[in-house]
């Protein structure tokens, strides 16, 4: 696809322009937040526990979104912790995409023993409930970043390298990839230059696609207190302590609650646009 019609794909579909503001707005907020933030989200004031939102009445320095029982902004906290939970998220999608392009390659392109070996391998795992493999698996290590960043790679690799396989397995015995091997090219150097390229569109759509999956697990697991280690603000983590005031401080819950779903839809909205724009079969 030339620059320009793709350019102009990227102009009429709007899913893609939707998401991708979304995604874009949410990042910045969030990846901003210490350079406007009026308050420290980890200093509790008694004073002014469970304050109602207050809106811009007082201005940004106000608590827009109010309190919690602790005292802490809870605007403050929702973009703190959206920088965890984006980082987190990104750091998983690019190696699992990575781990599961690596595999698939490998599994695709060699096939016999290596293809029987990670195929069923990734059976077993797409067997396991996700969620609850990675809760047993922080149970045993510990809460760390790091443990949870492993944790979420192993589980979300999978489909990536079921994808690439099914892509390698069509090009493998192509004309063009004969003729490397005829020229004397290794099978690192055929993989690399010409089998790798070939899988690229499908690797970027379910990589996209994958970022709001990724998201939505990190919170989970902070729910359950396994997933950003304390004190680190998280929205899974703002959920869980807020239940207890739902009925009576409603927007604790609300305001981190609204921002994970808007956060989400944004970026499936940008998934599906990505795909649409890059299927070969969508001419419009």
């Amino acid at each position: 696809m030339d620059r320009k019609s793709l350019f102009r794909k990227m102009r009429k579909n709007k899913m893609f322009l939707i998401g991708g503001t979304g995604v874009l707005v949410i990042i910045l907020l969030c990846a901003l937040a210490p350079l406007y933030v009026a308050y420290d989200p980890l200093e509790a004031d008694l004073a002014a526990r469970l304050l109602p939102p207050e809106w811009l009445s007082n201005g940004w320095k106000g608590h827009i979104f109010g309190t919690d029982p602790l005292g802490r902004d809870v605007l403050t906290r929702v973009l703190i912790g959206g920088r965890a939970s984006l980082l987190i998220s990104f750091s998983v999608v690019i190696f699992s995409t990575i781990m599961g392009v690596v595999l698939g390659l490998a599994a695709g392109y060699y096939g016999g023993l290596a293809d029987t070996i990670i195929m069923r391998f990734c059976d077993i795992m797409m067997a396991t409930p996700a969620l609850l493999l990675a809760v047993c698996v922080v149970a045993v290590l510990g809460s760390s970043y790091s443990n949870l960043i492993f944790v979420l790679i192993l589980t979300n690799w999978l489909m990536i390298a079921r994808v690439v396989r099914g892509v390698v397995l069509t090009i493998r015995n192509a004309d063009y990839v004969n003729a490397a091997r005829l020229m004397g090219a290794g099978n690192a150097r055929i993989m690399a230059r010409e089998v790798l390229p070939n899988t690229l569109t499908q690797v970027i759509i379910s990589a996209t696609q994958n970022l709001g999956v990724v998201i939505l697990t990190e919170a989970s697991m902070s729910y359950l207190g396994m997933g950003v280690p304390l004190p680190t603000p998280a929205w899974g983590t703002m959920l869980s302590d807020g239940r207890e005031y739902i009925s009576t401080a409603p927007w604790i819950v609300i305001v981190p609650g609204v921002i994970l779903m808007l956060t989400v839809l944004a970026f499936n909205f940008f998934g599906d646009g990505v795909r649409d724009i890059l299927d070969p079969k969508n001419k419009d």
